[in-house]
């Protein structure tokens, strides 16, 4: 007899969603659904606003990811002024994009998934958090922690705040650096570049041991889609760039800029998530795609920096290219970590960095567009505005509603196993990894530490059969 599974709440993801798995009357998973709960309605709420405003007040649609809609609205109304930055607005703009990133991966890798890491996917619930993490390795936790405390001083230096920063506008930067605000971001570049040199092979050793300990992972997570990412001159820039979709053979399939992105991506409303799912439409067929780490790894051909570009490498040969595996999200992302640390440094070393930083730009009557590579993938804004400069329309896609249907698909790979096995706990961090892995943003900034309440129910025909539950 059929039956239902929900997971309520997912924990350990930037936001609240829950799980829902059904399964036919043999018990094997039919469908699964991961499923957003909140309804946030920013495209509506920003029309009749002043289109100035813009990079201020869309900072405020998240708190983990401020940074990425501060800079790519400052670009949408660059593109809508029809200006470009001073070289030093540039510049200013992308080490303030580097702290955040450094930030965000940090973040990311040592605080939500570093339990993973540490712990294994078998780990008691009560020590599956980043306390016992400390309890465990204090010296991987401690420099973890160091290294995304430096990405957000850099970030705070340079936007003005640690969160929400405010100094990105059309035109440039509101600033330029004094003496004192660049021997200070001297200081911690530098010191973020000797972490990430330190960091690096201990947790490689810890992912690939993961890896080793759970081999299903790479087998029933394995799942081909085409990606879509951003490329400069063919290597990794998360801050500019075009977009590059590749299919699921490693073919480059379409290369363009954000301001045609309504040619290639479609947008779908579903029944059970307030998170639209999105599509890429490329030769007249849809096609499920991914962006973030993984997919810009996928399309990228180099990285800009050194050691970056040694890991990349390493990466590459070891899991070729496409890589179609969701877990391997941690690696990719342990690569970028090197980067934006080693690009902050190049950053800081450009002379151009001191000059000019805006230029006049006045955003009257026009349509602005632009993308970024936030840390989850590739994040859209569009604004129609009118002569009065205020906003008539907006339209923004966020990094995880393109990841929904790939996150689906991969539940529903994974969950075979683990429904499999009928350890209770094994079932709830096994499926909930399983989401980690595309480190969904749900626009929320603030989690408890420690347990949070977790409930799989399983019904057959309406009536409950099992339920598992962590209070």
């Amino acid at each position: 007899m059929a039956k239902t599974i929900h997971i309520d709440p997912v924990t350990r993801i930037e936001g609240h969603a829950r799980i829902l798995l059904e399964c036919n009357d043999a018990g094997a998973v039919e469908e699964a659904f991961f499923i957003v709960n909140e309804l946030r309605g920013f495209e509506r709420i920003l029309v009749g606003m002043e289109a100035h405003t813009m990079p201020q007040v869309t900072a405020r649609i998240c708190g983990v990811c401020p940074t990425a809609h501060h800079l790519v609205s400052a670009k949408a109304l660059d593109n809508a002024a029809g200006v470009e930055p001073p070289l030093a607005g540039r510049l200013l703009r992308e080490l303030m994009y580097m702290g955040h990133m450094i930030h965000s991966h940090a973040l990311s890798l040592f605080v939500l998934a570093g339990p993973d890491l540490v712990f294994g996917l078998g780990g008691a619930a009560a020590t599956q958090n980043i306390v016992g993490m400390v309890d465990k390795n204090p010296e991987l936790s401690k420099k973890g922690l160091r290294l995304r405390s430096l990405g957000q001083k850099i970030n705070e230096v340079v936007g003005g705040r640690g969160i929400h920063p405010v100094t990105a506008l059309a035109g440039g930067i509101a600033f330029r650096l004094s003496d004192a605000q660049f021997e200070r971001l001297k200081e911690l570049t530098a010191e973020a570049v000797t972490l990430v040199h330190e960091l690096v092979p201990v947790t490689k050793e810890l992912l690939l041991k993961l890896l080793d300990d759970n081999p299903y992972l790479l087998e029933r997570l394995n799942l081909p889609s085409w990606y879509l990412g951003t490329v400069n001159g063919g290597k990794l820039n998360v801050y500019d760039g075009i977009l590059r979709a590749m299919d699921d053979e490693g073919r480059v399939r379409a290369e363009f800029g954000s301001a045609d992105y309504a040619s290639y991506l479609v947008e779908r409303a579903v029944k059970r998530s307030y998170a639209k799912e999105v599509y890429l439409n490329v030769d007249g067929g849809e096609h499920l795609y991914r962006v973030s780490t993984l997919a810009r790894m996928n399309v990228v051909d180099g990285m800009e920096t050194p050691l970056a570009q040694k890991e990349f490498e390493e990466f590459r040969n070891r899991f070729g290219r496409p890589c179609h595996n969701a877990i391997l999200q941690m690696y990719c992302k342990l690569v970028e970590l090197v980067y934006c640390c080693e690009k902050a440094g190049e950053i800081m070393a450009d002379p151009e960095l001191r000059g000019p930083s805006r230029v006049v730009a006045n955003i009257n009557g026009k349509r602005g567009i632009a993308h970024i590579e936030a840390p989850r993938g590739v994040l859209i804004h569009d604004y129609q505005i009118g002569e009065d400069g205020i906003i008539r329309a907006a339209n923004m896609i966020i990094a995880t509603q393109q990841n929904t249907a790939a996150i689906n698909r991969s539940l529903k790979e994974g969950a075979v196993d683990l429904l499999a096995d009928s350890a209770d706990e094994k079932v709830l961090n096994g499926l909930e990894f399983v989401v980690r892995c595309y480190d969904p943003c749900l626009a929320c900034s603030t989690h408890a530490v420690g347990r949070m309440e977790l409930e799989v129910d399983i019904t057959r025909g309406g009536k409950m059969v099992r339920s598992i539950r962590r209070a």
